[in-house]
């Protein structure tokens, strides 16, 4: 009995931990494209609340010291159980 618990156990933890991520484009401008990159990140948890309240393009264009047009916008989501991680990755030349 209690080998079939600790492999339950196990299981369960496993399951808890893994993740699955997936980067998409989110949008395109007619910016070039260049070297500088910037990143905002959240948390959302339940599918409902968002950790961080300035998690956006301008967040990630500050972060990524971007003064000028962005060029291109991708969304990264990796998938838990219970909660999300977002990041919002901007390019830009400047």
């Amino acid at each position: 009995m209690k080998k079939i618990i600790t492999i339950v156990s196990t299981i369960a933890v496993a399951a808890v931990i893994t993740s699955c991520s997936m980067t998409f484009p989110v949008s395109v401008s007619a910016a070039p494209i260049g070297n500088k990159v910037g990143i905002s990140k959240t948390t959302v948890l339940f599918g409902a609340w968002q950790v961080n309240k300035n998690f956006g393009i301008a967040e990630a264009a500050h972060n990524g010291k971007i003064v000028g047009g962005v060029a291109t916008v991708d969304m990264k989501v990796t998938n838990y159980i219970l909660f999300q991680k977002k990041e919002l990755i901007v390019t830009a030349t400047n």
